[in-house]
């Protein structure tokens, strides 16, 4: 008698799930974890969202979680880690690596941007895209604007016609926010709002310019990447039937694009794990959508949320004023905040006279907890507004306390680097025409209208990187574009490593560059770090792409020759503060129409916003934190006047917080 088998649809053959015995694991996850961190690594498969409070671990959560994912037998490379910057990534990868074994190294992390590049490199043709697309930063998006602008010839206008900057804001806030430009004018540029015709004029223009040159702002690379996943071609399943876990860090720091991504992830396996703390949801002047965290569950199914409340951080007196801080929100998830830290003193709220005797304040309490043994590197000084610490500054300079404030020119944005980059992009990309303009301006001789000329014949195919550098040439142009044609045919056509070619291209732009700038001896050393850079990349795409998504930040121009000593006090506004800690932190300048800010007042939701930076900046001290306000400011239409104190300190009980009035 014949033997029966009984054939299964494929589907209905279920994915044997690792059994969770953890007495074979080589981390004792119970032992290392508090509950509530235990709880969220233990998850396996399902939505959860993760309300991770200020100090609370997550970053130890997430770690942890990668590596129970690996100790179950998932391969690692179906995880997927998504966070808002590469340093982010990495760390996590890395400790994951040491805490476990080198398999963690081999998940999939990134940036939003960094992975969009790297999917849609892969999946170009199911994007219509070519896939060596070269990714436009902000400024050089804002020289194409500019270009565009130009060519519109809208300097007839009498009033002024927004500049190329605010231009790519508003587009660029629109592509994030999916928020119609005209409303984007209404709300916040109505001065411009005559000009809504001319403005989506350029978008159209500039939208047509990218595709027809190969080229990719950064919202381009979420738009995409979210129009392939949500397409759900045949492609896209099957790059989605590698991803069996999705885990997204930071999720309070979401755009509607970034939010839809993540939904788009999830069709094939709805394994979706958001970190992140509305409470710390600070960001809406980029485009973070405080809704996609208060709605994440109901865009996804059977949504556990899990909430970690234990702080590692800050003592007991500071998260009880934090958690008062917090408690007057209109809408949040509640959490109470608590340590097993002791010996913590009361924050103080600081009344000073005047603006003056706040900064005084702040330069002696400075000195005592020097000679008390705390660093200078230990110690903050956060605001809402960078000119908040104007008169803070002329303090700390006289008494010769060195510090650093955060928001210099970065180095992606000085001119002689994107000069650099200019040469090494028309290699990679020859239709690269902002960057044509860029160089062909560098030349003796070459202004606007001759570089137009150039940069036809170039469109017209008359003059190709790839042929002949005399034969495409010819007489009509001097040494110098002859000596550049050569340059960059060698650096398209040779298959040189990006060190060389950017050897080769600094060799060029050397005289160029000394011809250039005053000080380009203090530049030469952001061209050897530019160089140094570059000996860490096998493909000029890849190197392109990186210095595109996740550029180093500081440029050296302006940074002075470090003191002997090392030690410097931090300077920062809030924003800038998110994510770090110190010692002691002092908040400057709580007072209405400072923080929260004039602008915030209109708007329930922007009022809880300045809500919300006041948690993030109380959050950031560990022992000791002040927060101040002069009660006389000066108005220079009315003279000195009364401040009234923040409403996020005014009437704190006093077992909450200390009152200090500061008398001469």
């Amino acid at each position: 008698m014949a033997r029966k088998y009984l054939l299964k649809r494929t589907a209905q053959i279920e994915e044997q799930k690792p059994a969770a015995d953890e007495s074979r694991f080589q981390i004792n996850y119970r032992q290392q974890l508090n509950p509530s961190q235990y709880e969220a690594v233990s998850a396996v498969e399902g939505n959860y969202l993760i309300i991770a409070g200020a100090g609370s671990g997550k970053t130890r959560t997430l770690v942890y979680r990668v590596a129970r994912l690996t100790e179950l037998g998932y391969d690692p490379s179906s995880i997927l880690l998504l966070t808002f910057t590469r340093k982010a990534a990495k760390e996590m990868m890395d400790r994951a690596a040491i805490l476990l074994d080198n398999r963690c190294s081999k998940i999939n992390g990134g940036t939003f941007h960094s992975f969009a590049n790297i999917v849609l490199r892969k999946y170009a043709r199911a994007v219509n895209l070519e896939n060596g697309f070269t990714i436009l930063d902000q400024s050089d998006s804002e020289d194409v604007i500019n270009l565009i602008r130009g060519q519109m010839n809208l300097s007839q206008h009498k009033k002024r016609f927004p500049n190329k900057t605010t231009i790519f804001k508003v587009l660029s806030f629109s592509a994030n926010t999916e928020k119609k430009v005209e409303d984007i004018l209404d709300e916040d540029y109505p001065h411009f709002s005559e000009y809504l015709d001319k403005i989506l004029d350029i978008q159209k223009v500039y939208s047509s310019y990218k595709r027809k040159n190969n080229l990719l702002d950064y919202d381009d690379l979420l738009i995409f990447l979210r129009d392939f996943l949500l397409g759900f071609s045949p492609a896209t399943k099957s790059f989605l039937s590698g991803i069996k876990f999705t885990m997204v860090d930071e999720y309070q720091d979401t755009n509607k694009l970034q939010a839809e991504i993540i939904r788009g992830l999830s069709q094939v396996n709805q394994n979706v794990m958001v970190v992140g703390d509305d409470s710390q949801s600070i960001y809406s002047f980029r485009g973070a959508n405080f809704k996609n965290i208060m709605g994440f569950p109901k865009l996804f199914e059977n949504v556990k949320v899990i909430t970690l409340e234990e702080n590692y951080r800050s003592t007991q007196e500071i998260l009880n004023f934090s958690n008062k801080v917090i408690e007057y929100s209109a809408e949040k998830y509640p959490k109470h905040l608590f340590t097993r830290k002791t010996g913590g003193e009361l924050p103080g709220i600081i009344s000073a006279a005047n603006e003056n005797m706040q900064s005084r304040f702040i330069v002696e309490r400075i000195l005592e907890l020097r000679e008390e043994g705390i660093e200078l590197n230990d110690i903050s000084i956060l605001f809402r507004s960078s000119f908040h610490s104007f008169n803070l500054e002329i303090e700390l300079n006289k008494a010769k306390i060195p510090y650093v404030k955060f928001g210099g020119m970065k180095f992606i944005e000085t001119s002689h680097v994107k000069d650099m980059l200019a040469f090494l992009r028309i290699a990679s990309n020859p239709s690269d025409y902002v960057s044509w303009y860029r160089v062909l301006l560098l030349h003796e001789g070459i202004g606007p209208k001759k570089a137009q000329m150039i940069m036809d014949e170039i469109a017209s195919k008359n003059m190709s990187l790839k042929g002949n550098p005399e034969a495409v040439v010819g007489k009509k142009y001097n040494d110098r574009i002859f000596n550049l044609f050569t340059l960059l045919h060698d650096i398209h056509t040779r298959n040189h490593l990006p060190a060389e070619k950017s050897e080769l291209v600094f060799k060029y732009y050397e005289p160029l560059f000394i011809e250039k700038y005053d000080d380009w001896n203090k530049r030469k050393k952001d061209l050897e770090i530019f160089m140094n850079l570059a000996e860490n990349y096998r493909s000029l795409e890849s190197f392109l792409s990186d210095m595109a998504l996740e550029p180093p930040n500081e440029s050296l121009v302006d940074v002075e020759a470090e003191d002997k000593e090392e030690e410097r006090l931090t300077l920062s506004t809030i924003h800038s503060a998110k994510g770090l800690e110190w010692h002691t932190v002092f908040i400057l300048h709580a007072i209405e129409g400072f923080f929260p800010s004039a602008q915030s007042m209109d708007k329930l939701e922007s009022i809880e916003e300045e809500r919300r930076l006041m948690y993030v900046a109380s959050t950031r001290a560990k022992q000791n934190l002040y927060v101040c306000y002069p009660m006389h400011i000066f108005d220079r239409h009315q003279g000195m006047t009364f401040s009234k104190p923040s409403r996020f300190i005014d009437g704190m009980q006093e077992e909450i917080a200390e009152q200090w009035l500061l008398e001469e």
